[in-house]
């Protein structure tokens, strides 16, 4: 099957196309936010191709899979086919809804002929989806394998573009949850972020490189106010980190008590935080647990499985 898609989130869609349908990706010059083409930092196969508007218009496209609302747009301007119409298509919900509880409409409420995936229960219990029908796949990730020593007595965090981001996600809680035990923040995006003491500010790391420097921390932090899921919380669970996470979104089901600690509460994540810093043994413990859960529950084969159901129902 051919699928079309944007490269709009990379460890999302490294997971798509590990499968073993043939993935059409967007390309045009300057490779900007609606032509990224194939992904430069992540390790995807042959089956993603990048092809310009044009080229596309030539294949024999089966599916597509949107991620943002102009792509209806895109689509029928270079397809000359009307996604849900012409063309079998879904549209991926990555993100929790905006605004006031009362306005989080999604903007493909009013119709019936897509169906919108939402990543985490959280994200479909918030968005007001109307006449949409909706389903739940659940984020996953490639297995990076288990690779934690946990040699620093030091918290990881992975932020993107931290200080646009802000409040949102959790920017200003890191001092006080860094207060005894530093706290490492990587991401891109992150140059001139204020970090606590001796922490350590590390741009746009390769994905390789990124899975080898986390799990040389004690733990990972998830420091998110509003987020659908954060991607780098269930790679840390895959590299077998333990988590100290704000218990807000969709964290609270995605991290068992034996994996880690979940709370709303700063003063029961702080000493969580320097519990594990100074216990080897029980953040290697808790981090084997966290490996354990997202194998079962967060893996790359059960996203494509999945989302092909939804096409062939």
């Amino acid at each position: 099957m051919n699928v079309l898609l944007w490269h709009v989130h990379g460890s999302w869609t490294t997971a798509l196309v590990q499968g073993r349908h043939r993935y059409l990706l967007p390309l045009l010059p300057g490779r900007g936010a609606d032509g990224r083409g194939r992904a430069r930092t992540w390790d995807w196969p042959d089956s993603a191709v990048e092809l310009a508007p044009d080229a596309l218009r030539k294949e024999e496209v089966d599916a597509v899979i949107l991620q943002r609302p102009h792509e209806l747009d895109l689509v029928e301007r270079w397809l000359g086919r009307r996604p849900g119409r012409d063309l079998p298509a879904l549209y991926l919900e990555h993100d929790a809804p905006q605004g006031e509880i009362g306005s989080m409409r999604h903007p493909l409420a009013g119709r019936a002929d897509i169906p919108v995936v939402h990543v985490t229960h959280f994200n479909d219990l918030f968005w007001d989806c109307g006449r949409a029908p909706t389903r739940v796949v659940e984020h996953g990730v490639v297995d990076p394998g288990y690779r934690y020593s946990g040699e620093l007595p030091r918290s990881a965090v992975v932020i993107n573009e931290a200080p646009r981001r802000g409040r949102v996600v959790g920017l200003d809680l890191l001092p006080r949850l860094g207060a005894e035990v530093p706290i490492d923040l990587f991401g891109m995006g992150n140059a001139g972020t204020s970090a606590p003491p001796a922490g350590l500010r590390t741009d746009d790391l390769p994905q390789a490189r990124l899975h080898a420097e986390m799990p040389r921390r004690r733990l990972y932090v998830h420091p998110y106010r509003w987020t659908s899921l954060g991607l780098a919380l269930i790679e840390a669970m895959h590299l077998g980190m333990p988590v100290v996470a704000l218990g807000t979104t969709e964290a609270a089901e995605a991290v068992p008590a034996e994996a880690g600690v979940v709370s709303t509460d700063l003063e029961v994540l702080g000493r969580a935080v320097r519990r594990l810093a100074a216990d080897p043994d029980e953040a290697r413990a808790m981090g084997r647990a966290a490996r354990e859960r997202v194998l079962k529950n967060f893996t790359w084969d059960a996203v494509v499985r999945r989302c092909l159901e939804i096409y062939l129902a």
